[in-house]
């Protein structure tokens, strides 16, 4: 008692088949692949976009005359 067997979760899969058919849910399928796949995209993405932002602010920076000097404390990121 509390368990379920092969044999459950074969019935339950053909409950489930009967009810919604095969096309629908290898379309479900697809759709939550594409979903996970978007995700990851996205976070690969959003990891990578503010350190172009920063290099492209460094970037637009001009540059200082021979008489000027400035003065910048780096800090490192962790």
């Amino acid at each position: 008692m509390g368990g379920l067997s092969i044999w459950h979760w074969l019935v339950v899969l053909l409950v489930v088949v009967l009810i919604f058919g095969t096309k629908k849910l290898r379309n479900m399928g697809s759709d939550l692949g594409g979903a996970v796949k978007g995700f990851k995209d996205g976070m690969r993405e959003g990891g990578e976009a503010p350190q172009a932002a920063e290099s492209a602010k460094v970037a637009a920076q001009p540059l200082p005359d021979d008489k000027e000097t400035i003065d910048v404390q780096a800090k490192q990121k962790n």
